[in-house]
Order: structure tokens, then C-alpha cells, then sequence
């Protein structure tokens, strides 16, 4: 597996990559992932499985960090992986660095590739770049230059999804982690382009663990204790994740709750700011970052998870997380709620006027004891070994 940023690093496609290297493991495959290698505190200790490429930090917090693809990169990953066992297929679960550097690995080796879309790369760059056009055109003329030695003619484009286009048609097998995005990657021709392969996108969802979730099961959700409604918001503090939005919104609604904000990134200190000058009636607690059983057990304890990204969650995994918990969400995004299908709040518009108003019919519910239930049939679909078992025929189709 190729990845953009170490397994060990906040972010919902570690967190799956990850879950699918422990099933597969205990399936009886051999599992590499090369990703670029962690720096600052929480960096990662030695793991015969992660061969941690070359790298520089790139956020302030030294969360993540950029492997430069290249000859040399090129030359670490072949070295490095000539101590393993020969590898049958490159799963590719990256966007950016890590994308090329898998293509190109498997172009070198003949090998098939699988290619996971994670991202909406359009969506991202728009919300995080200041000049998102002129990114996305350097962006494209970087990628094609990169891939130049997979030896394959690669389509035209200068936009998002022109981008994604170049590794499908360099893919025996595209994947995406819901219906949703499956569906919007082959509107615009992100599909599988090599001779053979199956002309659409497979959908396989990234899971939560199933040991994990039998303890949960098993433990039961205890009855509601009295008092205020608990929120749960989660994620990366970056702009497309709209914590901000939240919690203006949080301010608005004037509910009296207590939430709980679970996660990191450059926007923290902005979100402390927000919350000191906005002061609203609900108490707000910054938990940090913390560990994927430990963050489970928090959305598990809670009324209800928070999401309020809009347009760039190609899954949007915690809510399915949460509900297979039994733990209903407040979801703005319209496509996550269609996957969800039931056990959910709606907001409906992108303002914060709206958020604020579903924020009060959600806490008003909850102190009534007549909050939305997820559907239960969540808990089977999500497990991860249902899910690995999904991936394991992509690759022998992908392989033959």
C-alpha cells in the first residue's frame, strides 16, 4: 500500500489503512505500507511492515509530511522492499506524492495497480488555496511530468477531476468508500483505464473494527443519563471541515450542551479564539488528539456526532463509525445523508443559520428522550472484516 502521509498521522484514510493492513494480516497476506516518514513527537517507532520514505514536515504541528517523488525516492522503496516478499498488488491509497510514487513503483515491476479515490481534490484545494485555478493547473503539469515514466499515454485536463483521471486510467481497479463518490467519479471518467478492467468504480466502505465494535455491543448503550444534551465534533481543524462555521453556529443556537471538539490542526487556535470572543451558552471542551479506541468510546458515550464538512467527504466516516455505535449525527452533507439513509439530523443549507436551527431541534430532542436511531443494519456492513473480505476480490480480480 502506498499512502500520501504515515498510518501512524490523524486522518480518516490512516485510520482505514491501518484496519485493513490488521485484517488482512489475519486473513494470511503479506502486508507493506510505504508512506512518508513521521517527524516530532508522536513519530512513529520501528515496524517491519511500514517503510517509512524520506521526508519533510509540512505542517506547523510536524503532523505530516511530504516524501519528494522522484528517482530517489524510487530507488529507497525498491531497496527497501527487496527484503520482503515479492508483491502480487500495489494498492495505491493516495493522492498526491504517495500516488506517483505507487504508480510509479508498479509501472517499474509490471505489477496491477488498485487506485482507493480518498479525496476530492478539487473540493480541498478550493477551500485551502488561495489561488485554487492556478493551483490545480501546476498541480496537473506536476503530475503528468511525474508520471512520464509509467510509459503510458495519460488524458488531458487541468482540473480536479482531470487529475484523478491520470492514476485511474493508470489502474487495473478504481475503489471508492461510497456509493456517492463512486457514482461522481464515473460521471466525470474516473475509471479503471487499462485494457481488461472493469469499466466502473467498486464501492467498498472503509470499516471500523470489528473487535472494538463486539466490545461496544457487548458493553450495550446504557440509558441516557439526565442533564445536558452531549455533542461530539471530530476531525482535522482545517477550513473544509468547517469547525469554525460549527461553532459560530454552536453560538448562535443558544442551546445549553456540552461538546466536546476531538482532533487537531491548524485551525485550534482559531477555534479557541472563536469560542472565547463568541462565549456561548454550550461549554466547550478541546479533547485533543486521541487514540482510535479511546475516540470510539467518546462518540459511543455521546448523543450525538457533528459532522459539517460539505462537499469534500468522499465517505464521511465517522457518522457510520457513530452509528454503529448507536449514536445518532447531526450531518450537513446531504450525499453523507443519503449514504446514512436513516438515524440523523439534517441540516439543511451550508449557513450557519441553518446548522444553528437543526443544532436546536437535535438538543431539544435528545432532553425529550425522542432523538432519531440509527439503523442497526450499520453494524454489520461497517465491520472492517466484511470489508477487507470486499477489497481481497478486488485484488484477485485486479491480479488475474
Amino acid at each position: 500500500m502506498f499512502g500520501d502521509q504515515h498510518v501512524e498521522s490523524l486522518g480518516g484514510a490512516q485510520v482505514s489503512m491501518r484496519l485493513q493492513r490488521d485484517f488482512l494480516e489475519r486473513a494470511g497476506h503479506t502486508v507493506t505500507i510505504v508512506a512518508p516518514r513521521m517527524h516530532g513527537p508522536r513519530a512513529a517507532g520501528a515496524d517491519d511492515a511500514l517503510i517509512d520514505t524520506p521526508s519533510i514536515p509540512i505542517t506547523l504541528d510536524r503532523e505530516y509530511s511530504l516524501s519528494w517523488p522522484g528517482s530517489r525516492t524510487d530507488r529507497f522503496v525498491d531497496a527497501a522492499l527487496a527484503g520482503r516478499p515479492p508483491v502480487d498488488v500495489v494498492h495505491v491509497q493516495a493522492d498526491f506524492w504517495g500516488a506517483v510514487t505507487g504508480h510509479r513503483f508498479a509501472a517499474r515491476h509490471g505489477l496491477p495497480v488498485i487506485h482507493t479515490m480518498h479525496n476530492r481534490v478539487d473540493v480541498g484545494i478550493e477551500a485551502t488555496a488561495p489561488f485554487p485555478g492556478l493551483v490545480m493547473r501546476v498541480l496537473n503539469a506536476w503530475q503528468r511530468r511525474a508520471l512520464r515514466r509509467t510509459g503510458r499515454r495519460l488524458p488531458a485536463g487541468r482540473d480536479g477531476w482531470s487529475y484523478l483521471r491520470r492514476f485511474a486510467a493508470l489502474s487495473r481497479a478504481v475503489t471508492a468508500p461510497s456509493a456517492h463518490f463512486a457514482r461522481r467519479l464515473e460521471q466525470h471518467g474516473v475509471v479503471p483505464g487499462l485494457a481488461g478492467a472493469a469499466p466502473d468504480v467498486d464501492v467498498v466502505w472503509n470499516g471500523i473494527d470489528d473487535d472494538v465494535l463486539d466490545a461496544a455491543l457487548a458493553a450495550g448503550r446504557s440509558e441516557r443519563a439526565s442533564g445536558r444534551p452531549r455533542f461530539v465534533w471530530l476531525g482535522r481543524m482545517s477550513p473544509e471541515k468547517r469547525l469554525l462555521p460549527f461553532l459560530e453556529a454552536l453560538a448562535e443556537s443558544g442551546i445549553d450542551a456540552h461538546v466536546e471538539i476531538i482532533g487537531g490542526g491548524g485551525q485550534e487556535r482559531a477555534a479557541r479564539r472563536l469560542v472565547e470572543r463568541r462565549r456561548p451558552a454550550a461549554s466547550v471542551v478541546f479533547a485533543g488528539r486521541l487514540p482510535y479506541a479511546e475516540t470510539l468510546r467518546r462518540i459511543a458515550a455521546a448523543d450525538a456526532v457533528v459532522q459539517t464538512s460539505i462537499g469534500f467527504e468522499t465517505q464521511g466516516m465517522t457518522v457510520f463509525e457513530a452509528a454503529s455505535l448507536g449514536t445518532p449525527a447531526v450531518v450537513s452533507d446531504p450525499d453523507i445523508g443519503a449514504e446514512l439513509g436513516s438515524g440523523y439530523w439534517a441540516v439543511a443549507d451550508a449557513s450557519t443559520f441553518a446548522l444553528a436551527e437543526t443544532l436546536r431541534t437535535a438538543a431539544a430532542q435528545i432532553t425529550a428522550g425522542t432523538g432519531v436511531v440509527p439503523d442497526p443494519s450499520i453494524q454489520e456492513k461497517f465491520r472492517q472484516s466484511s470489508r477487507t473480505a470486499a477489497m481481497v476480490g478486488v485484488y484477485h480480480r485486479a491480479g488475474s
